[in-house]
């Protein structure tokens, strides 16, 4: 299928290279959340799903694509945050041949999704969780796959390889597709909103929202992928990138730089929120300034806004945890 026959037909998804589609899932806003689906000789993958509402968006990708449910033999999701994997149990149900594949210690959660919905509640409130996630579908535990560092499966003869990248969550692994020469990255190589491309030059920043933020596995696991030398990433937040290499170091440079910004936020709760909030949005601004981006400061933290909320309270996690 053509990317303007998809269009018309899908218009929240765009076809990349190598038969991999970028589905939008809906999640806040436009071009925030995205999930993959992968096609290889009339077999599919998807990879990641976007919460319960973006389920009919993937299934009329697939549709689109001229393949059936059945076509499907992969859902991988590459952790158990509900923006990446909070509509895999309903998706499930609509796809009889597929197997969920999951880091192993998210496999439970995906099995009895409760604590996680109870955790995503004590952070998010009832209203939103109602309005954001809707009600999570258990996966039945004979359906779930759950991986190991290193593992491969295939998907119609093509190799997709899981590693295990703590840093961002210790239930997170990413995937590396050989023929794209592109990694599936989840929330480990960061986030890089379109909105704030210049020049066809993107910017990226770490995401260490609540509760397993860990500065130096996170900044293994980015080194740990950049020497599998790709092509691309494809991130969750969004889309398809390249230049890779001065993104990465780009990610690297912010880790320690966020660190550090946390360490000088000393006080009580909610004294140090507050600090913490204010410090994240004067690295922003500056950070984008220095990349060029034209956008004025309000239209910057308005598109910013969560995750500085939620970067705030993971930094102060993880000054706790740290002592």
């Amino acid at each position: 299928m053509s990317s303007t026959t998809l269009a018309s037909a899908v218009p929240e998804t765009e076809l990349l290279p190598h038969g991999i589609f970028a589905i939008d899932t809906g999640f806040l806003r436009p071009g925030f959340d995205a999930a993959y689906l992968i096609v290889e000789q009339a077999r599919a993958a998807f990879v990641d799903t976007g919460t319960n509402h973006a389920v009919p968006r993937l299934l009329a990708a697939l549709a689109a694509t001229g393949l059936e449910p059945a076509a499907v033999d992969w859902l991988i999701v590459t952790h158990v945050h509900l923006d990446h994997a909070g509509g895999a149990g309903l998706l499930l149900q609509s796809l009889p041949n597929a197997r969920l594949v999951v880091h192993p210690r998210g496999a439970r959660h995906m099995i009895d999704p409760s604590a996680l919905f109870d955790g995503a509640r004590a952070v998010y409130g009832d209203a939103e969780m109602d309005r954001s996630y809707g009600t999570l579908v258990p996966v039945p535990a004979d359906r779930v796959l759950a991986t190991h560092d290193g593992m491969t499966i295939e998907l119609a003869g093509r190799p997709l390889q899981f590693l295990d990248t703590p840093g961002h969550a210790r239930h997170h692994h990413v995937i590396w597709d050989e023929r794209s020469r592109g990694f599936f990255t989840g929330d480990t190589f960061g986030l890089s909103y379109r909105e704030f491309d210049v020049d066809g030059h993107a910017w990226i920043t770490p995401t260490v929202t609540p509760v397993q933020f860990e500065p130096e596995p996170l900044k293994a696991s980015v080194r740990r992928l950049l020497g599998f030398a790709p092509e691309c990433m494809y991130v969750t937040h969004f889309g398809r990138i390249g230049d890779v290499g001065r993104l990465g170091a780009l990610v690297l440079e912010q880790i320690d730089a966020m660190a550090a910004l946390a360490r000088r936020c000393t006080g009580s709760h909610p004294e140090r929120h507050t600090l913490l909030r204010h410090a994240l949005v004067r690295f922003y601004l500056d950070g984008l300034r220095l990349h060029g981006c034209r956008l004025d400061e309000a239209r910057v933290l308005e598109l910013l806004e969560m995750d500085i909320e939620l970067n705030a309270q993971g930094l102060a996690i993880w000054l706790d945890r740290a002592g």
